[in-house]
């Protein structure tokens, strides 16, 4: 596993998969960040933080979900250490896991599991994106699943604390959902394909993911 604390500095190639370079992922995970996430404002509270410098960024070498836990573990346990001011949220991506979505979604009830196990709950949730993410009732290439799609499985983790004060800022936060699928309806497939937000990694190379990517 190899954490890189700042977009543009390079991870260890040493340590990195042979399948996929860790720099290429953390640079594919910032660019989709933001292009999509801020550049759409898809999430009115990333680009504080973003700026601020208080994202950090891991990537899993896990290849099956037991290693993906593990890793877990300790970014929560690092997450709930650091200082808020230095570190506000992680990014754990997992580019060589669970490539199908419907498993990925599983692993999430393990991860909260995990959370409660850890004595974290009401301190650290965990929220995810996945490359082939899809909302029930939707089809595999409706535009609007893109609002919750990353170049890679993607575990998300927060502090309780930062969601309460967005959320102070923006009390209608519920409204962001509804306001996401209309941006993402208006921009289309191909206005998304334009964004270039993809994986550049083999695990997860386009022709590999085509299967949950939007039709232009």
């Amino acid at each position: 596993m190899t954490t890189s604390p700042a977009p543009d500095q390079p991870a260890n190639d040493a340590a990195s998969s042979p399948a996929c370079d860790d720099s290429v992922v953390v640079q594919d995970t910032v660019r989709w960040l933001e292009r999509a996430v801020i550049g759409l404002n898809l999430c009115p509270f990333a680009k504080s933080v973003h700026v601020k410098g208080q994202i950090h960024y891991v990537v899993s070498h896990a290849t099956d979900a037991r290693g993906l836990l593990q890793d877990l573990q300790r970014e929560l346990e690092a997450l709930a250490e650091a200082p808020p001011e230095k570190r506000d949220t992680t990014l754990l991506m997992a580019p060589l896991v669970m490539p199908d979505f419907l498993d990925f979604n599983d692993f999430l009830e393990l991860a909260d599991e995990l959370v409660e196990a850890m004595d974290l709950a009401g301190i650290l949730q965990v929220a995810s994106f996945h490359p082939q993410f899809q909302f029930e009732g939707t089809l595999a290439d409706d535009v609007t699943n893109c609002t919750n799609r990353a170049p890679y499985p993607t575990l998300h983790l927060l502090r309780e604390e930062s969601i309460d004060r967005a959320v102070e800022v923006f009390p209608e936060a519920e409204e962001i959902f509804e306001r996401n699928m209309e941006v993402l309806e208006r921009l289309g497939a191909q206005g998304w394909a334009d964004l270039d937000v993809g994986p550049r990694c083999a695990a997860h190379s386009p022709a590999n993911a085509a299967k949950g990517a939007p039709q232009a």
